[in-house]
């Protein structure tokens, strides 16, 4: 099934780094910048994740909460959310499920091998639960100050 901008987005339940059970629905009222990544402590991720953190005040001014996804545990979680500060929860997704609701566990390749995956991707879900903006197959540089123009183009329309 195809997710489209205006569908509700896929509710979830997945643990975050303190064991906690996470809700989309615990967030209606709140804008939600979900984001999907492959890895903790990798590269890219970690800029992604730093570039998160650095903006979090601000996303926080557009009544916005941010949450990560990977299918790191909950173990990995807490070591790069402490090793890197970052102010927002992690949230473990081990059998990929929510990822693939968001269709973006796919076939990836590098270096000639093929095997599934995340797609690093990211979703803009407003206040009531529906899915308004999805950046997917995303280039770390510059993606939050993209995320951050378009949710302040939300916000300053309403």
């Amino acid at each position: 099934m195809t997710l489209l901008e205006g569908q509700n987005a896929p509710d979830f339940s997945l643990i975050n780094e303190k064991g906690e059970m996470v809700h989309l629905t615990d967030f209606k009222g709140r804008n939600v910048i979900l984001y999907f990544y492959p890895k903790d402590m990798t590269p890219g991720c970690t800029t992604e994740a730093c570039d998160f953190r650095d903006k979090f005040e601000d996303f926080s001014h557009l009544n916005a909460v941010v949450l990560g996804v990977s299918p790191d545990d909950v173990n990995k979680h807490t070591k790069f959310i402490d090793k890197h500060g970052l102010p927002f929860s992690l949230l473990v997704d081990e059998d990929h499920a929510v990822a693939e609701a968001y269709n973006v566990w796919v076939l990836k390749k590098m270096y000639g091998r093929e095997f599934m995956g995340i797609e690093r991707s990211t979703f803009l879900i407003d206040t009531e639960g529906r899915l308004i903006k999805a950046w997917r197959k995303v280039r770390v540089k510059n993606h939050i100050e993209d995320v951050y123009a378009y949710l302040a183009e939300q916000e300053a329309a309403q």
